[in-house]
């Protein structure tokens, strides 16, 4: 179910009030482009500075506009157990597919400290759970074995794998079942090569049709066709997580293509121009831009 090309969708903001109307509308553009998962208020949704309220209500909008035609795995992770399992609830009760579960990120922590945490919010909340491990955004991780352990319980079903590591995803594949998605554009194909099944993609916001069609030949088994489409969008990709921190190039690019506002919320702030003229360059090279 949770396979392909899924979006790490951005959480527009306009006169520091959340555009809900252009959410409504990249909603659109996506189930028009054939994304196959809608992943809101994740990391590149912003969700460290939106209150809890926004938070459920970015997640009831994108449910209710999807309504029902692509899975929503609704961003509800936190380094508080009780807080995580909470917005799992209520992503359960307003009719999400799954939820996104980050790594608990400031508080560091132990090996047994990560099972317990997401073993808590599987059980707790009869809801599937894509774990998302991110360290460098965590400061801290979960090794294979920590994974392999979760992969046992019940509704843990994936894992979007943004550590950065082939060795790291290559131990999970070969010692458990989950769904590896990659949380890196520009891994995504080395990811499928030890058996991944997709990406949360940032670059899916502006190019959805493209991921999709390289996730398309990934799961038909054409790593040979997939990786013109690899090719075509590495460039990119690597752009949009290394100049500068995610979601910033994102919002940067979907503004220079008047798809939405680059407004962000302190402490994050927009492009500056020198990087936003190499940001353009990508663009123009890619071909969105005349």
């Amino acid at each position: 179910m949770f396979t392909g090309s899924m979006v790490a969708l951005v959480t527009p903001f306009q006169d520091g009030e959340i555009d809900y109307s252009t959410l409504d509308e990249l909603i659109d553009f996506h189930l028009e482009n054939g994304t196959d998962g809608i992943v809101p208020v994740g990391t590149t949704g912003e969700s460290p500075t939106l209150t809890h309220e926004e938070h459920k209500k970015v997640i009831e909008r994108v449910v209710k506009a999807v309504g029902g035609k692509v899975p929503v795995i609704a961003g509800a992770g936190s380094n508080s157990t009780a807080e995580a399992i909470e917005l799992a609830e209520f992503s359960r009760k307003i009719g999400a597919d799954a939820t996104l579960q980050v790594d608990p990120y400031y508080n560091k922590p132990t090996q047994e400290g990560f099972y317990q945490h997401f073993k808590a919010v599987a059980e707790e909340v009869d809801l599937p759970v894509v774990l998302y491990d991110i360290p460098g955004r965590c400061g801290a991780g979960m090794t294979p074995e920590t994974v392999v352990r979760l992969a046992e319980v019940e509704n843990i079903v994936a894992i979007k794998e943004a550590t950065g590591s082939m060795d790291h995803a290559s131990a999970i594949a070969t010692q458990c079942d989950l769904t590896i998605l990659s949380g890196d554009d520009s891994m995504t194909l080395p990811i499928a090569s030890v058996g991944g099944k997709g990406v949360i993609s940032v670059v899916a916001n502006i190019v959805p049709a493209d991921v999709k069609a390289m996730t398309d030949l990934i799961l038909s088994g054409d790593l040979t066709s997939a990786r013109k489409w690899h090719n075509k969008l590495f460039a990119l990709s690597r752009n949009l997580l290394g100049l500068s921190t995610n979601p910033i190039p994102i919002k940067a690019a979907m503004s220079i293509l008047n798809m939405a506002s680059e407004e962000m919320r302190l402490p994050m702030v927009v492009m500056d121009e020198s990087k936003k003229a190499i940001l353009k360059q990508t663009l123009s090279d890619y071909g969105l831009l005349k």
